[in-house]
């Protein structure tokens, strides 16, 4: 069995776009279309806020820590599907430089080819929105480049009432490798690396279930949780990612928005209202003192499980 109900469907739905094939022209336009217009019908609200009530009577216990036990059960190991997250970079500006490492093409919806250019010459954004309200960059390798920081994936760019939206298209796994080195300090304790990873992912699929935009899932500030592209990357935080590859959170069949804060006096000041949050440096402590991921999850997400997402049936 792959695990609960809503869970297979998130899985089934977003499978879809992993079949998307790679040049984008006006029939794949109109497939993205479909998939951020209708993204599963799967509501996390319910399930969520049980979960936080129940994180929420444990805090109440006069600030007692409650016992860590066996931690939470891993799911058996199973390939995971291929999802493509989209992430908003807000902190790009109005006016963001572009660029890549390597040759690169800016491509209306329609595959009409608008610009290219060589590896660290400038994209004139202004004049590939001016043929198109809708455009994307890519390299044929390396990384792209905006404001001189790395990305990868590719980059759709739309003109929303005259201004330039950079939006992220990216591998979900490649993306929680970013934001576990966002997050965290990369030289951490591995088990707080990966408590930080499956956090993380199950942050991001409910974004991607319910997204924030027709054209983007989240973005990329701790409105929503740190991303920095490629610059926050290293072969730790991918191993993070790689070890949890397809883990998540899930409460009574639904997927959990696992908060998180650097500390547990943040943690509780901005979501002891809401319940269930780990603390960043309280998940390194337990690392240090030999506790492992899913003990760590098991500590901060009292009633919560491990579920792993998996392509189609069960």
């Amino acid at each position: 069995m792959a695990g609960p109900v809503a869970l297979i469907a998130v899985a089934v739905g977003f499978t879809a776009q992993s079949l998307t094939p790679k040049p984008y022209g006006a029939a794949q336009g109109a497939l993205l279309d479909a998939l951020m217009a209708a993204p599963p019908a799967v509501d996390t609200r319910e399930e969520a806020e049980g979960l936080r009530r129940v994180q929420a009577e444990r805090l109440a216990a006069e600030g007692q820590s409650a016992p860590v036990g066996a931690g939470l059960a891993e799911p058996a190991a199973a390939g995971a599907p291929d999802l493509e997250i989209r992430v908003a970079l807000m902190g790009a500006g109005e006016s963001p430089q572009l660029s890549a490492t390597a040759p690169w093409q800016v491509i209306s919806r329609d595959g009409l080819l608008l610009q290219q250019g060589g590896a660290g010459a400038p994209v004139a954004v202004s004049q590939a929105l001016d043929r198109a309200a809708e455009a994307w960059l890519q390299a044929s390798a390396g990384a792209l480049l905006v404001n001189g920081r790395p990305y990868s994936g590719r980059l759709r760019l739309l003109n929303e009432g005259g201004r330039l939206r950079v939006v992220n298209h990216l591998s979900l796994e490649d993306y929680i490798s970013s934001v576990v080195g966002a997050e965290m300090p990369s030289s951490w304790s591995m088990e707080a690396l990966r408590a930080q990873a499956v956090a993380a992912r199950s942050y991001a699929l409910a974004h991607m279930a319910r997204p924030a935009n027709r054209h983007w899932h989240l973005g990329d500030t701790t409105r929503w949780q740190a991303y920095r592209g490629l610059s926050s990357v290293v072969e730790r935080t991918r191993q993070a990612a790689s070890s949890t590859t397809g883990l998540i959170l899930s409460y009574q069949g639904a997927i959990v928005e696992s908060l998180y804060a650097a500390n547990r006096q943040i943690s509780l000041e901005a979501h002891g209202h809401l319940g269930a949050s780990m603390s960043q440096h309280g998940a390194q402590a337990m690392a240090e003192q030999g506790y492992r991921y899913n003990q760590i999850l098991g500590r901060y997400y009292p009633g919560a499980s491990l579920a792993r997402l998996r392509s189609g049936a069960s």
